[in-house]
């Protein structure tokens, strides 16, 4: 809700927006569509499997400041910040592999970047 609210701002309206690592499952897909929100782009980073789930499976949170660390890329500073991090539910293996087929999310984005094309050629 608070991504979808941040969206519907006069400024988002006018100047655009840009989402990272939103929508991350087909629910807050539905969810963008369902308010509105259709994007004129999607940017796709392919990534070996293997690096994304070690990038996801390390990322902890310091429930103390927000901070985000990676047990490998950006360790915390103390073995006190160390005892208190969390792992946010989402970030396991399973997971990361269960999210949508990626054959499914690639037509999708393709069909919509066609459509796009196909409706801007259609206004010029």
């Amino acid at each position: 809700m608070m991504v979808m609210e941040g969206l519907l701002l006069p400024d988002s309206q006018e100047n655009g927006w840009l989402l990272d690592g939103c929508p991350r499952s087909l629910s807050q897909a539905t969810a963008l569509k369902e308010f509105g929100l259709q994007p004129d782009l999607f940017i796709l980073l392919e990534v070996n499997e293997e690096i994304l789930v070690e990038r996801v499976v390390g990322r902890r949170l310091d429930p103390a400041t927000g901070k985000i660390y990676h047990l490998n890329y950006s360790p915390p500073e103390t073995e006190e910040i160390a005892a208190r991090l969390t792992q946010r539910f989402d970030d396991t293996e399973d997971k990361v592999n269960g999210n949508i087929p990626k054959d499914d999310v690639f037509a999708q984005i393709d069909g919509a970047l066609t459509k796009l094309l196909e409706d801007r050629k259609s206004i010029s």
